[in-house]
């Protein structure tokens, strides 16, 4: 499994494709699934165009960035019914689109596992650094 910057996972099941979904990281700090906007199916993404979206119950949204170019050759379904399984198997079940790879090189220059751990710690960090900022004025 592979990680974007933005918080997604991709994930390879052979045949040049991948399954894409959310952190379950990010999902954690983002709160419960509550819609998926999805790509279409056929559609063709650069590396970093909008997919689609989720919202949370607090009626927050993210916004779901293609972490590869390609073309969108499924959508999990399953999340139209029961968007929450996101947050139950979010590297998992809760996948969102499966790609087809146009940029087999762009797996490569994603994070791995050891490497999107280092990074949320660090965004934790900048985040507390951050509230301590705020406190002193």
């Amino acid at each position: 499994m592979r990680y974007s910057r933005t918080h997604e996972w991709v994930e390879t099941e052979g045949g040049g494709t991948v399954a894409i979904g959310i952190s379950g990281r990010a999902l954690l700090a983002f709160g419960e699934v509550v819609f998926v906007e999805f790509p279409e199916e056929g559609e063709e993404f650069e590396q970093g165009d909008p997919l689609g979206s989720i919202e949370s119950i607090d009626g927050e949204v993210m916004h779901i960035h293609s972490p590869i170019t390609g073309e969108a050759i499924e959508v999990n379904a399953a999340l139209e019914s029961s968007p929450d399984l996101m947050n139950k198997s979010p590297e998992g079940d809760g996948w969102i689109v499966k790609m087809r790879v146009d940029v087999p090189k762009e797996l490569n220059a994603l994070m791995t596992p050891e490497e999107y751990e280092d990074y949320e710690e660090e965004l934790m960090e900048e985040d507390y650094d951050l509230d301590e900022e705020e406190e002193e004025y």
